[in-house]
């Protein structure tokens, strides 16, 4: 049922993009919200980004004006732009799905379905 596979990370200069996709199971497609985290090492998890099934959005405070989330529902896919990328937007990037939604946006709770991640590294 749940199946959520992110590509498109890489390793760029800083003030570089990369733009990551999340291809869904049309179940999973269907949450109430879906959702970009992120994780530095020997960092916590954080959100990044996320949009509800009506295609409202949210972003952190530090990635507002450079990242863009966005939902294809033809392919059921997320994906995510993220320009201007700076040392400190390195990390692993996990896309995730829920029917609960913290805030109404971040997936959150139990039943959060997440991907295997993909790797992004930012050098200056």
């Amino acid at each position: 049922q749940g199946h959520l596979v992110e590509s498109g990370g890489g390793s760029v200069q800083a003030g570089g993009s990369l733009r990551l996709s999340c291809a869904a199971s049309q179940y999973t497609y269907g949450s109430y919200c879906m959702g970009w985290f992120r994780q530095a090492p020997g960092k916590e998890r954080e959100g990044v980004a996320a949009i509800d099934r009506y295609g409202d959005t949210t972003y952190a405070d530090s990635v507002k004006g450079r990242f863009t989330i966005s939902k294809d529902n033809a392919k059921n896919t997320l994906y995510l732009e993220m320009n201007s990328l700076k040392p400190e937007d390195t990390g692993m990037y996990y896309c995730a799905a829920a029917d609960l939604c913290r805030g109404g946006y971040y997936p959150t709770g139990n039943n959060v379905y997440w991907g295997q991640g993909t790797q992004v590294t930012v050098s200056a």
